[in-house]
């Protein structure tokens, strides 16, 4: 069995009132993982992150391995280049992914917690990123100066199918101005690797996009580095991306970090670990069929 060890810096962000920081992934040969978590100025978050130990192995393109987490409160220089991780702490975030957490959630509130916690992600993530245009209006009292979103640059909304379409469902009432575009992907059971089934991408972007991926899994991270892969090819830049994820994992950050520097991604929480089958733990199960029942 091969094992390495991970130094990471995963960072959750909580973009209302804290200046964001990076995070950063270096590998090296070991006996087993060591997973830091290195928060900068945020308010208290002990109830998401202590000190643990999460087993995990890597064997035929399966990444997992031994994690110890632990926090601390230095000081990191902020760097453009590296992927930010933002787990915004607000009180409904933690409400709708508890409803999604309970095994007893029947599908349509499943699907409908989805639904409100994307919508929720998605108002955090969009947050000093989407184009405005400045002006001014005869309100019914006066002259007053004002500011709207640009609808001549619609943002593109990328949900993967299937579990997507849930978190994404609500995009275009906080959004004023939104394309969307499907991709369904589906893993393989053994293997783990993502197959395309459906690619409704353009072939491509017009320059300067911004592009909501929305995948409610960031497991192992196949499926979500295809997406981006694809996202890339047709000339996205890695800043002009915001991953929004319901659940996302060690594995899947890391594969990200290395891979598509300057992203940013906007989750529920973070969980510990993923088992041999790729499913995160604690998790919340299978995002597609609790979603649609089937």
């Amino acid at each position: 069995m091969a094992w390495c060890r991970i130094h990471c810096n995963l960072n959750p962000l909580f973009p209302s009132d804290a200046a964001p920081f990076p995070s950063t992934c270096h590998s090296h040969s070991h006996s087993h993982s060591h997973l830091s978590l290195t928060p900068r100025t945020f308010p208290p978050i002990n109830s998401l992150f202590t000190s643990r130990k999460i087993t995990f192995s890597s064997a035929q393109r399966r990444t997992f391995g031994a994690v110890s987490s632990h926090m601390t409160m230095e000081e990191k220089p902020i760097s453009a280049d590296r992927m930010l991780v933002y787990v915004p702490p607000h009180p409904l975030i933690k409400h709708w992914v508890s409803v999604l957490r309970n095994e007893q959630t029947p599908c349509p509130i499943f699907k409908n917690a989805m639904a409100e916690l994307g919508r929720l992600l998605m108002y955090e993530a969009s947050r000093d990123w989407l184009p405005t245009i400045s002006g001014e209006i005869q309100s019914p009292m006066g002259v007053a100066s004002v500011e709207f979103i640009d609808p001549r640059e619609p943002v593109a909304v990328i949900p993967i199918l299937r579990a997507g379409l849930a978190l994404a469902e609500h995009a275009s009432s906080i959004l004023p101005a939104t394309k969307t575009y499907h991709l369904g992907l589906s893993r393989d059971e053994e293997t783990l690797q993502p197959t395309i089934y459906l690619n409704k991408l353009p072939d491509k972007f017009a320059e300067g996009s911004k592009v909501f991926v929305v995948d409610p899994m960031l497991a192992t991270g196949g499926t979500i580095v295809a997406a981006l892969n694809l996202l890339k090819d047709r000339g996205v830049g890695n800043k002009q991306i915001r991953v929004i994820s319901a659940v996302a994992a060690p594995p899947a950050l890391q594969k990200l970090s290395e891979q598509f520097p300057g992203l940013h991604v906007y989750t529920g929480i973070i969980d510990p670990t993923v088992n041999d089958k790729g499913f995160i733990i604690p998790g919340l199960g299978d995002a597609g069929d609790r979603s649609y029942g089937t």
